[in-house]
């Protein structure tokens, strides 16, 4: 079921969007070369706990981290581990915090050392189609319209537009109606009303844009042709005539 945000909620809801942008800033300050993607982890859980809120990651559903950190052909969901970034990796760190009962969430990908030009373009582009997607976004815009602009302005740059995962709502749980795909007919889907929160956060592929789960672990996502993906997300407040990015 869709929620509409009163304004005492969207305030609420601002908060926690906010320590998620500071956070994701301290993030990239500090993430290099050398450090594994659990000092990355530990990095995220030092700056929400020190603001007061919690991250939601962390036991939703067994998960075992604060974030998700993503390296090179992991799409989303990476666990940190002992894994060690290197340079030329690019590497997604996605979290979310909760604070006085609401939820923010937002995804950057960070580029370690001296990256090469076709994963610096991959992240750009990545990063280009979320607001590519938010431009002409409002109430009374139909949801498919998201996925429509994704999903175009990523294939004409010859990449993958990953179906198999996709953005959604968020407020009081860190998962709601609706589901956000980052493809889509134009012109279909709900149509958008003032109040309602989403995450818009396109995941791109360098090559196919289809994936493996991982049966290990159950969290894991990988491009099935080991070529790598990059990740943008921010939470979404729908206005008339616009939108606003609580995670900017």
């Amino acid at each position: 079921m869709v929620t509409i945000k009163s304004e005492k909620e969207i305030e609420l809801m601002r908060e926690s969007c906010r320590i998620v942008k500071e956070t994701l800033d301290f993030v990239g300050k500090n993430i290099r070369a050398g450090m594994t993607t659990k000092e990355v982890d530990e990095l995220v859980f030092r700056y929400i706990t020190s603001c007061g809120a919690k991250p939601s990651c962390l036991g939703y559903e067994g998960y075992p981290a604060s974030a998700c950190v993503s390296v090179n052909e992991v799409v989303v969901h990476g666990i940190p581990s002992d894994r060690i970034l290197v340079d030329g990796d690019i590497v997604s760190v996605d979290i979310t915090a909760e604070k006085h009962g609401f939820n923010g969430d937002a995804a950057r990908t960070f580029l370690i050392g001296n990256v090469s030009e076709e994963k610096r373009q991959l992240v750009k582009v990545t990063e280009e189609c979320f607001f590519k997607a938010i431009e002409n976004l409002g109430a009374g815009v139909p949801l498919y319209d998201i996925g429509y602009a994704v999903q175009t302005h990523a294939e004409s740059h010859g990449y993958g537009v990953v179906r198999a995962l996709v953005g959604h709502g968020i407020g009081r749980e860190m998962h709601e109606d609706p589901s956000v795909p980052n493809y889509g007919k134009k012109g279909t889907g709900m149509r958008l009303k003032a109040g309602m929160t989403i995450c818009i956060e396109p995941m791109i592929t360098m090559g196919t844009y289809k994936v493996n789960f991982s049966r290990e672990d159950g969290w894991t996502v990988t491009t099935a042709d080991g070529l790598p993906a990059a990740h943008y997300e921010n939470t979404v407040l729908i206005k008339d005539g616009g939108v606003e990015i609580l995670t900017l």
